[in-house]
């Protein structure tokens, strides 16, 4: 998460994540050798928006809500022989689980090297895969080809740091942008939902100290328009800004209307959001981004109430609105250390914060969210995974954090009733609970064994268990 105005904290950006340095260096001296000097266009193609592979098809009319699953980033399941058929057979019995790709970085390459040149070669991989596992595939777009902001076009000179990553196109090349997203959508038909960009990387102004919000909006409205002129049925979203929020000993930015427990919301943050929500050529969703804890990494006034900050800005969201359905592309319960890995807490911990998290999402108004895989290469120690790595034959093996994930999206779908169960007992307070007619979610708080009478009945609990029950 892209932070300004105080300490960053550990940056979310993760070098295995986001680019893979040694396979895309690896890369860059295959195409050295095969490209023409002055940047060449070897490995590209000209019909970029040739439809690609055998659509799936559709199961009707989109929706603007797609239930709750996950985003592919570096490392995923799309290449690994057996491990990857293991990990496709896995989602494929939870078919429908929604699963996100951005175009460009967290595993894709540069989409258009060249204006006119396209090489879709990873992206063909990651839908081959998402198609291959059932999945309802979104496609987040970005970030932009070199070329769109102020970087050298051409097949080998692709620049992978960090800085040129969030680096948004020129306004000169806004339009370049939406045409790129409109071949992409061309590409893969099968593919309804669009989000348009990621966190306004790229979108701050310097000389104001605040996002550069109407920069965004300009280009979030051209690509809206370019997506909807290829099927008005296109589902779009934005801003996917991040919901920062900052510390009670911070005042500077604090909104003195959007706060609790957990913090203050950056005002800055607001101000953006109602900018491109009044000025917006349209949305069919809303989606933003953030974290449990202040950018300071604080979890007030612990790590699971934190979760409740999910619950306010949601309920703000919808309220702005005028009740959009809302998103959550990511969600962090869990502060990063200064080598931005999460692996401090033991799993059971890390769930059941994470289901914390998902019931406060819900209860502020979402339906749909996107849990941010931290996924390794190789291994088979892989904290807050979905699934152990498939860089190796026996990898592919679900772990906990994908169980929970799977089964809330198929417990709560998007228009679920959700009912209110009673929760009783010395131990009341200490536990979180989402209910339906069918299945009641527990999450026990606290780090020792539990005992509630939930729901009528008496639930004992181990330490951070969550437990489903059937009513």
């Amino acid at each position: 998460m892209t932070r300004h105005g105080g300490n960053s904290g550990a940056r979310r950006w993760r070098l295995t994540a986001l680019l893979g340095v040694g396979v895309v260096a690896l890369a860059l001296v295959v195409t050295l050798i095969n490209t023409l000097p002055g940047g060449g266009t070897a490995g590209t193609t000209r019909d970029g928006d040739k439809v690609h592979g055998t659509p799936a098809t559709p199961a009707g009319r989109p929706q603007p809500s797609v239930g709750w699953g996950f985003t592919h980033t570096q490392y995923s399941a799309d290449q690994g022989g057996a491990a990857t058929e293991r990990v496709e057979g896995l989602l494929a019995r939870s078919a429908g689980l929604p699963q996100n790709q951005h175009i460009m970085g967290w595993g894709a390459d540069n989409p258009e090297p060249a204006a006119g040149r396209y090489d879709f070669g990873a992206l063909d991989r990651r839908v081959d895969f998402m198609r291959a596992s059932r999945a309802t595939p979104v496609i987040t777009l970005c970030c932009a080809p070199d070329w769109m902001k102020g970087g050298r076009a051409g097949a080998d000179r692709t620049d992978w740091s960090q800085a040129a990553l969030e680096t948004a196109p020129t306004p000169d090349h806004y339009q370049d942008f939406a045409d790129l997203a409109a071949t992409v959508a061309r590409r893969y038909p099968d593919v309804t939902h669009f989000v348009v960009w990621n966190e306004f990387k790229g979108f701050w102004n310097d000389a104001k100290n605040r996002w550069d919000h109407e920069g965004y909006t300009r280009m979030y409205n051209l690509v809206y328009e370019a997506l909807k002129k290829v099927d008005e049925d296109i589902m779009v979203g934005g801003p996917y800004l991040a919901m920062d929020s900052v510390g009670p000993r911070r005042t500077e930015h604090a909104s003195t209307s959007l706060k609790g427990p957990w913090g203050a919301m950056d005002q800055r943050v607001l101000d953006a959001f109602a900018y491109w929500n009044s000025h917006r050529s349209g949305a069919d969703f809303v989606v933003v981004d953030g974290s449990s804890y202040t950018d300071d990494d604080e979890l007030l006034p612990d790590a699971f109430t934190a979760t409740d900050k999910f619950t306010a800005v949601g309920a703000w969201l919808r309220r702005q609105t005028h009740d959009l359905p809302l998103w959550w592309a990511e969600y962090y319960v869990e502060p990063a250390d200064a080598a931005d890995e999460r692996t401090g807490w033991s799993e059971a911990r890390r769930v059941a914060v994470q289901a914390a998290g998902l019931i406060a999402m819900v209860k502020g108004g979402a339906d749909s969210g996107f849990y941010w895989n931290p996924e390794k290469k190789q291994g088979t120690d892989c904290p807050g995974c979905l699934w152990t790595p498939t860089g190796g034959p026996s990898g592919g093996v679900e772990l906990p954090m994908y169980d929970l994930v799977s089964r809330f999206d198929r417990a709560f779908p998007p228009g679920t009733g959700y009912e209110t169960v009673s929760v009783a007992g010395d131990d009341a307070p200490h536990v979180r609970v989402l209910a339906t007619d069918e299945v009641v979610l527990v999450v026990n708080t606290l780090d020792r064994p539990i005992g509630a009478r939930v729901d009528g009945k008496r639930v004992d609990m181990a330490a951070y268990e969550v437990k489903w029950l059937t009513r």
